[in-house]
């Protein structure tokens, strides 16, 4: 939780996202943390007469009513606080979208755990709408590797280099922890306080324990 310089830092204090594209009619999605900076919208399908993020162009298909951040811009960042049943090392898969590429990093506990990580451009030319460009969905495969430690930790976002992506979610899972074992859990960037107010545990059983 917190505002401005404390969760998140935007580079400008509206919200593009709530209030502006998304006109604020009274719902959740619209709405959501409207008068907050940081900026923040949702996927959106069966919209016509173009679709929007259930587009021909998606290299995956995200879920619908999915939160993310966006309109990022370099030097922005934001945090996510998460709770960590069993420590160890994950690997993360990046759910995305970039209209021109670009680097990102990831903090745990305010050290940098990645370095930077170059992130793929999701630019089709074969998409004749100029703004979809912005809703070609990607997943990064195992994008990079992090030590958990068990307990709480606050993993930091950074956005270094381009800017103009959208951040979905962070899909994370414990490597080298012996055959037939899993051990998932998905991070969102969004704290969407619907599922979860700081966090989901990692459980050995490789459900999501959710708080909230």
């Amino acid at each position: 939780m917190g505002g401005e310089g404390i969760a998140y830092h935007d580079s400008d204090p509206q919200n593009h996202g709530s209030g502006d594209l998304n006109p604020a009619d009274g719902t959740y999605l619209n709405e959501f943390r409207i008068h907050d900076g940081v900026d923040t919208s949702y996927t959106k399908f069966k919209r016509k007469p173009d679709p929007i993020d259930d587009n021909a162009f998606d290299k995956v298909v995200p879920p619908p009513d999915l939160l993310y951040v966006g309109w990022t811009a370099p030097g922005e960042w934001f945090n996510i606080t998460v709770d960590v049943t069993h420590a160890g090392t994950y690997a993360a898969d990046f759910l995305y979208t970039s209209n021109r590429g670009g680097t990102i990093s990831v903090d745990v506990n305010g050290k940098d755990a990645t370095g930077p990580l170059e992130i793929a451009s999701t630019y089709d030319p074969r998409d004749p709408l100029a703004w979809r460009q912005w809703h070609h969905w990607n997943l990064a495969s195992q994008l990079f590797k992090v030590r958990l430690n068990k307990g709480k930790s606050v993993l930091t976002v950074h956005v270094l280099t381009n800017g103009n992506m959208n951040l979905a979610y962070f899909d994370f899972k414990q490597v080298h922890i012996g055959k037939g074992a899993s051990r998932c859990h998905r991070f969102p960037c969004v704290d969407d306080v619907r599922r979860f107010e700081v966090g989901i545990h990692l459980h050995g059983d490789g459900s999501d324990h959710r708080q909230g």
